[in-house]
C-alpha cells in the first residue's frame, strides 16, 4: 500500500499537477460555452421552426458539445484518442445491441420532429389518457393530465398509436345529445336550442350553431345540438350549456323523457292487459 502511495506521489510532478489544472479549467470553462451555444442553437430554431425544435436541438447539440469537450480535454492530457475511440466503437456496438428500443424511440422522434402533430402547451388525447404536452425528449413525450399526474409515452409508441390533438386548430366544436318526447314539436325544440346558442356570450356565431334530427329512439327523440367555441373557452361552454339547455327546455315544457316500457299480459279468457312499467 505504502509503495502503491509513493507510485502516485511520483506521478503527480509539479508539471503533471500544472497539467492537469489547466485541464480542469477548459472543461470547466468549455462547460460554460457548450451550454451557451446550445441555448444559442435553441433559440435561433425557435425562431424558424418552433419550440418543439427547439427543444431537441438544443439537448442534441449540449450533448455533441460536451462529447467533444471531453476529447479535447483527453487529448491534452496526453491520451491517445485513437485508443478511446477503439474502445469506444466496441463499447458502441455493445450498446446498440442492447438499447435497440431506445434507438427506435430516437428514430421515431425524429420522424415526429420533422411532421409537428403538436407542440409544448398542446393538450392530447392518447388512448384512455388526455393531457398537456409538458416536454418533449428524444425518447418520449411528457404529458400533465388533468387530475395532475405525469405521463410518459415513448416516441416509438406515438409514432405507431393514433392520438388526438384537442387543441391543434383554434375553435372546437361541442356536441350536445339531447332526448325529448315523442309528442314535442321538433322546430319548436329547434327554436329553443338556437335561443339559448345566440344568448350563451362564449357561443360563436360563425360557424353557425348546428341542429341535427337524428331520428327516432326508445319513446323519445333523438335530437344533436353543436356550437363552435374558442377552444380555450371549452370546457367553460360545456357546462354553462348543459345548464342553459336544461333550464331552457323545462321552462318551454319541453319534456325530456324517461326510458318507458310497456308489459302486456293475457288473461285466462285471453284478454290482453297493457301496464307501463312504472305501475309495476
Amino acid at each position: 500500500m505504502e509503495e502503491f502511495l509513493n507510485e502516485i506521489i511520483a506521478y503527480f510532478t509539479t508539471r503533471r499537477l500544472m497539467v492537469w489544472g489547466s485541464a480542469l479549467t477548459l472543461f470547466l470553462v468549455g462547460l460554460v460555452i457548450a451550454h451557451w451555444l446550445s441555448v444559442l442553437v435553441g433559440r435561433i430554431t425557435a425562431r424558424k421552426a418552433g419550440e418543439r425544435h427547439a427543444i431537441v436541438l438544443r439537448r442534441v447539440s449540449h450533448t455533441f458539445f460536451v462529447v467533444l469537450l471531453v476529447g479535447l480535454t483527453l487529448s491534452y492530457l496526453g491520451f491517445d484518442l485513437k485508443v478511446l475511440l477503439g474502445a469506444a466503437g466496441i463499447l458502441t456496438v455493445a450498446i446498440g445491441f442492447a438499447a435497440q428500443t431506445s434507438a427506435s424511440n430516437i428514430i421515431s422522434g425524429l420522424f415526429l420532429l420533422g411532421e409537428r402533430p403538436f407542440v409544448v402547451g398542446d393538450i392530447l388525447q392518447i388512448a384512455e389518457t388526455t393531457g398537456e404536452v409538458v416536454a418533449i425528449d428524444l425518447l418520449s413525450v411528457r404529458i400533465r393530465t388533468y387530475d395532475n399526474l405525469a405521463v410518459r409515452v415513448p416516441n416509438e409508441t406515438l409514432l405507431k398509436t393514433t392520438f388526438t390533438n384537442l387543441t391543434h386548430f383554434p375553435v372546437r366544436r361541442f356536441d350536445l345529445q339531447i332526448r325529448v318526447g315523442m309528442e314535442e314539436d321538433v322546430d319548436h325544440v329547434r327554436e329553443v336550442l338556437m335561443n339559448v346558442a345566440a344568448e350563451n356570450p362564449l357561443c360563436l356565431d360563425e360557424p353557425q350553431p348546428l341542429f341535427i334530427f337524428r331520428g327516432f329512439g326508445e319513446s323519445m327523440l333523438d335530437i344533436q345540438f353543436s356550437v363552435w367555441v374558442v377552444r380555450e373557452n371549452y370546457i367553460e361552454l360545456r357546462n354553462s350549456m348543459y345548464m342553459d339547455v336544461k333550464r331552457a327546455l323545462n321552462e318551454a315544457g319541453i319534456e325530456i323523457p324517461l326510458p318507458q316500457r310497456v308489459l302486456r299480459f293475457r288473461g285466462k279468457d285471453g284478454a290482453e292487459i297493457s301496464l307501463p312499467e312504472a305501475q309495476i
